[in-house]
C-alpha cells in the first residue's frame, strides 16, 4: 500500500517564497506511482492542504490530518522543506515527535542547536572544529563598540544569529558602520553573533543519510561578484556556486571529513550543508542548514546532481531514512 506523504512547505519567516519553491519541487519529482503525495502550506495565518487544482482545506493540527473527499487523510511521513521557523529551528520536529509522525529532517534537539549559530559553533570547540573569533550580543546589551572590534577585528561580519538566507547580515569595514549593521541585524533576531573577516575560499559540504549511512556530496565552492554571499549574491544570480569546487586533494578530504564528523558528533539525520572558509589550508566552519533549499537550482541538488543522484533519488531517500 502506498504511503501518505505531507510535503510541509512556507514556514514563518522571511524565507517563506523560497521554501514554498523548494516544497513544489520535492512535489513534482517524488513518485507519485510509490507515494500518496500531499502538498501542506504551514503559514502564520493558516496551516492548509493545497490540492492539484490549488484549493486548499484546514490541517487538523490535534493529529495533523486533512479531511478529503470526505475522508479523513493521516500521514505516515511528512517530508520536511521549511526554512527557518518553524520547520528548522526544532519546534515542528517536537511536535511531529509527540503526536507520533516521522519527518525527514533532524530531531528537534539538533535542529534547535544548529539553527544557533552560535551555540552550534560553543558545541563544537571542544572536539576541535575551528571558527572565527567572534563576539555575542543580545538585544539590549551595551554596544562597546571598541571591545567588538579589539575581539573581531575589521572587517568583520555582523550576523542575525538565527537566520538563514543571509537576512540580516552585513559585512562592516569600518567602526562607524557598526551601530547601523548592527541595528540592520536585530530587524531579524534579538540575538547578534559578530565574526572575523575570515579571507579565503568558501566552500559548502552536504552531508546526507543515504542506504542506512551518512554520506558527503561533492563539495561546492562559492564565488560571488559582490562582498560577500549575500541574499543577492545568493539569490539574484551575482555568484558562482561551482560543483565540484576547485580546490586541493588535501582540502577536498580534510573538509569532508569534517562535515562528517560533525553530522556524527551531532547525531545528525536526513539533509544537512555546511559552510566552511579555507584559511591557510584548514577549514574554518560558518554554519549548518539542516532544511537546505531544494530547488533544482539549489547548492545540494546541484551536489547530489555530480554524485549521480537524481532530484527523484534524493527526496525519496529522507522518506524512506525518515520511515526506516
Amino acid at each position: 500500500m502506498k504511503k501518505n506523504i505531507a510535503i510541509i512547505m512556507g514556514g514563518y519567516s522571511n524565507e517563506y517564497k523560497i521554501s514554498l519553491k523548494s516544497g513544489n519541487v520535492a512535489y513534482k519529482h517524488l513518485n507519485s506511482n510509490k507515494f500518496n503525495l500531499y502538498r501542506i502550506h504551514i503559514l502564520k495565518d493558516k496551516w492548509v492542504y493545497v490540492d492539484a487544482n490549488d484549493a486548499e482545506s484546514p490541517v487538523d493540527k490535534s493529529d495533523f490530518s486533512i479531511i478529503e473527499n470526505g475522508h479523513k487523510i493521516k500521514f505516515d511521513c511528512v517530508f520536511n522543506a521549511i526554512h527557518g521557523t518553524p520547520g528548522e529551528d526544532g519546534y515542528l520536529q517536537a511536535y511531529f515527535n509527540l503526536i507520533g509522525i516521522t519527518q525527514t529532517a533532524c530531531d528537534f534537539y539538533q535542529a534547535a542547536l544548529t539553527f544557533n549559530k552560535r551555540d552550534l559553533l560553543s558545541t563544537l570547540k571542544p572536539y576541535g572544529i575551528k571558527a572565527a573569533a567572534s563576539y555575542y550580543l543580545n538585544k539590549g546589551d551595551v554596544v562597546n563598540e571598541d571591545e567588538i572590534i579589539n575581539t573581531v577585528g575589521l572587517p568583520c561580519f555582523v550576523k542575525a544569529n538565527k537566520a538563514g538566507s543571509s537576512f540580516g547580515i552585513s559585512k562592516v569595514h569600518k567602526k562607524e558602520d557598526l551601530p547601523k549593521a548592527i541595528e540592520n541585524a536585530y530587524l531579524a533576531d534579538d540575538e547578534i553573533i559578530i565574526e572575523a573577516f575570515l579571507d579565503g575560499t568558501e566552500v559548502s559540504v552536504g552531508v546526507i543519510m543515504y542506504n542506512g549511512e551518512p554520506k558527503v556530496l561533492p563539495i561546492t565552492e562559492i564565488t560571488t561578484e559582490n562582498d560577500f554571499f549575500d541574499y543577492e549574491a545568493k539569490y539574484e544570480g551575482k555568484s558562482q556556486e561551482i560543483t565540484p569546487a576547485r580546490i586541493t586533494k588535501e582540502q577536498e578530504e580534510k573538509v569532508s571529513n569534517i562535515a562528517l564528523r560533525v553530522y556524527k558528533i551531532l547525531k545528525m539525520k536526513g539533509y544537512s550543508r555546511s559552510e566552511f572558509i579555507f584559511v591557510d589550508n584548514e577549514p574554518f566552519m560558518l554554519e549548518m542548514n539542516t532544511t537546505p533549499g531544494l530547488t533544482e537550482e539549489s547548492i545540494l541538488p546541484q551536489q547530489a546532481a555530480v554524485a549521480g543522484i537524481s532530484l527523484s533519488q534524493l527526496f525519496e531517500s529522507a522518506i524512506t531514512e525518515a520511515l526506516r
